[in-house]
């Protein structure tokens, strides 16, 4: 049965490129929008499995329309968005008011990019349109009262240094893709101040995009969030946002614990690469001072290096499939016997409280 797609763009050349591009893959029936006002419109009378919407257009506005669809009619979107600074900002608000995904606007030569973007662009649709988010939009108020998952009863984590003091005895690291910083959202926030672990978060996002979205989580946490785009020591009470477009690691430097940026290797397929962060970790950390948390995203970066955490005596927290907008990458961490506990979003920061104290 084929997917039926609404693409939505103000660029009649636009839209025809990207007619082209999913029709030709047989797998879509397409209809197009000028404008945020059409869109919300055919969102209501084609009924799509999955939107592609542009920000910036006339008579209305991407995120109006984004917000009126999510009232209307939830539906998976996946926003065309500008590698600005601007165009962050505008996508983080589009992901707050449920967009499932983004992907690059082509910019300049619009064909020519639109061929280096296209794989990438119908694997973001395809995903999105199984994606759970309509249902966890519906269902939000009822996530509260999901219970936990215990897979095996955790082990008393070692007391944790007091967050005043600059000694780090453990690190939390958080993978994340798709959907990511909605849950990002939903879990930074409720760590207190004097967390006493640090937290390195690898979200898979551009290099453009880990700035503005890190000043923005800094704005909500009650901790210290920055973009780890250089070599910097780790505090409790901080989170590093991994730069985009890099990978990054941890390393001891004259007894300190590192955060380091790196240049992506191309032997892993996402960056920033959880994996690479993850077994970075066990080489200059006990793995007992490990907490590993997967969170919603497609794929399986980190779901084997967590499940070595795990083995080795760490902990590990995966996302639910109730609340995970993609089950990808948690479920193949609880898929390996690599999660410690399976838990709704909003259960992983007290289990993380209540672990590190």
């Amino acid at each position: 049965m084929m997917l039926k797609l609404l693409i939505v763009d103000d660029s009649a050349l636009m839209r025809r490129l990207l007619v082209q591009l999913f029709q030709s893959s047989g797998e879509f029936k397409v209809e197009v929008a000028r404008d945020g006002s059409e869109a919300v419109a055919l969102n209501a009378s084609f009924e799509p499995d999955v939107v592609t919407l542009d920000i910036n257009m006339p008579v209305m506005d991407g995120l109006t329309a984004l917000a009126q669809m999510m009232q209307q009619r939830p539906v998976p979107v996946v926003m065309l968005s500008s590698l600005t600074e601007q165009g962050a900002l505008a996508t983080f608000e589009a992901l707050n008011l449920g967009a499932v995904d983004y992907i690059a606007k082509p910019s300049g030569s619009i064909s020519l990019s639109l061929d280096g973007v296209g794989a990438e662009l119908l694997d973001k649709v395809r995903t999105a349109a199984h994606s759970r988010l309509p249902r966890a939009l519906l269902r939000r108020a009822r996530a509260a009262a999901l219970p936990a998952t215990p897979v095996r009863p955790p082990a008393p984590v070692p007391q944790a240094a007091d967050a005043g003091s600059s000694t780090v005895h453990g690190v939390v690291l958080i993978g994340v893709s798709t959907g990511g910083p909605r849950a990002l959202e939903e879990v930074l926030p409720r760590l207190p101040a004097d967390f006493a672990w640090p937290v390195v978060v690898a979200q898979h996002m551009p290099g453009s995009f880990t700035g503005p979205f890190a000043s923005r989580l800094d704005t909500l946490c009650a901790l210290e969030v920055c973009e780890a785009a250089r070599p910097m020591a780790l505090r409790p009470g901080h989170v590093y946002i991994a730069k985009g477009g890099a990978d990054v690691v941890l390393a001891r430097r004259a007894g300190t614990l590192m955060v380091m940026p790196r240049p992506e290797d191309r032997s892993q397929l996402w960056h920033p690469s959880v994996t690479l962060l993850a077994r970075s970790a066990l080489a200059c950390v006990e793995a007992q001072q490990l907490v590993g948390v997967m969170l919603t995203g497609m794929g399986n970066d980190g779901a084997e290096a967590f499940t070595e955490i795990r083995r080795q005596g760490g902990r590990t927290l995966a996302e639910s499939d109730e609340t995970a907008v993609v089950y990808g990458m948690p479920g193949e961490l609880v898929a390996r016997g690599g999660a410690s506990m399976v838990l709704p979003l909003d259960g992983i920061a007290a289990q993380l409280k209540n672990w590190i104290r």
